[in-house]
């Protein structure tokens, strides 16, 4: 499950978010924070204090979906620019997700686990 790279916005929040927020808080967030319609068939990226989370939230047709990415190590590269609001594309959310740093191209090792034990 990953979104598309064809999607044409993706809305990436720079700040840290409380990740104890779920659909409800985040879409509210999107709405009076961001400034941005949460009905729209954007998707609107979080990320926590730690910066090992993602979370991605966006409408469907008739409801709300929520995506999250936890890692294990490492930390997602997150712009450091004073905009609240970042846009990126559909490929560029992917190599966020791989472990790219579009901000310095570099990405993290990959990881080989046998067992969560």
């Amino acid at each position: 499950m990953r979104p598309s790279n064809d999607l044409p916005i993706v809305y990436l929040c720079r700040d840290a978010v409380d990740f104890r927020k779920g659909i409800n808080g985040l879409a509210v967030l999107v709405e009076e924070t961001l400034q941005r319609d949460p009905f729209s068939e954007h998707l609107f990226v979080f990320c926590n204090r730690g910066r090992n989370r993602i979370k991605i939230l966006y409408w469907e047709r008739n409801g709300f979906c929520l995506w999250q990415k936890r890692l294990e190590r490492d930390r997602f590269a997150w712009p450091r620019d004073d905009e609240a609001l970042v846009t990126l594309t559909g490929k560029q959310l992917n190599w966020l997700l791989d472990g790219v740093d579009l901000w310095a191209l570099r990405s993290h090792k990959r990881l080989a686990y046998r067992s969560v034990l």
